[in-house]
C-alpha cells in the first residue's frame, strides 16, 4: 500500500514473482466511473471506493478459500479502507511503501499513468493514514532492495 508513484505494481509483482504468489492490481478493478474522475484531476470520495474495496475484498477471501497466496497491490491509504480490504481473511500482512513527497512527485512526473495524474499526489498524501502494524519500506532505496527486504520479511513471518 502507499500514495500513487511509491512502485506498488513495480515492487508488488516483483516480490509476487520472487514467491511463485498471483500478482492483483487493484487499478485493474476501478470502475469506470472512478476511472473518469481520476482522469479529469477529481480525487475520490469514501463512496467511489465502498465498491471498488469490496470487490477486491471478495477477490482476496475467495483466493483465500482456494489456498491462493496474492500480493494485492493497492493504495489503500485509510485504516478503514485496510480494514475493509482484509474483513474475513486469516492472513494478512500490509507492507507500506513511503517516501517523501519530492521523491515520489518527481517519479509521478517521469511517468504515464492511465488515469493518475500527479495533481492528485499532493490528496493523496494528505489523505494518508499510515499503518500501526505493517512491513514500512522506504522506496527511495533501489527497487531491488526494497523486493528483498520485503520477501526476507514474509519468509521470516511464516507469510
Amino acid at each position: 500500500m502507499g500514495v500513487s508513484g511509491v512502485g506498488k505494481t513495480t515492487i508488488g509483482g516483483a516480490v509476487a514473482a520472487a514467491l511463485g504468489w498471483r500478482f492483483v492490481d487493484a487499478d485493474d478493478y476501478h470502475p469506470a466511473a472512478n476511472v473518469a474522475k481520476m482522469a479529469a484531476g477529481v480525487a475520490l470520495q469514501d463512496e467511489d471506493r465502498w465498491p471498488w474495496l469490496d470487490a477486491l475484498n471478495t477477490e482476496l477471501v475467495q483466493a483465500e478459500r482456494r489456498g491462493e497466496s496474492v500480493i494485492l497491490a493497492c493504495s489503500a491509504l485509510k485504516q478503514r479502507y485496510r480494514e475493509r480490504l482484509v474483513a474475513g481473511l486469516r492472513a494478512w500482512r500490509i507492507v507500506h511503501l513511503h517516501g517523501a513527497f519530492d521523491v515520489i512527485e518527481a517519479r509521478l512526473r517521469e511517468r504515464r499513468h492511465r488515469y493518475m495524474p500527479a495533481s492528485l499526489l499532493a490528496s493523496q498524501f494528505a489523505t494518508l493514514e499510515a499503518p500501526q502494524d505493517a512491513i514500512v519500506v522506504d522506496v527511495s532505496l533501489p527497487a531491488e532492495r526494497s523486493v528483498a527486504q520485503i520477501v526476507e520479511t514474509l519468509k521470516q513471518t511464516g507469510a
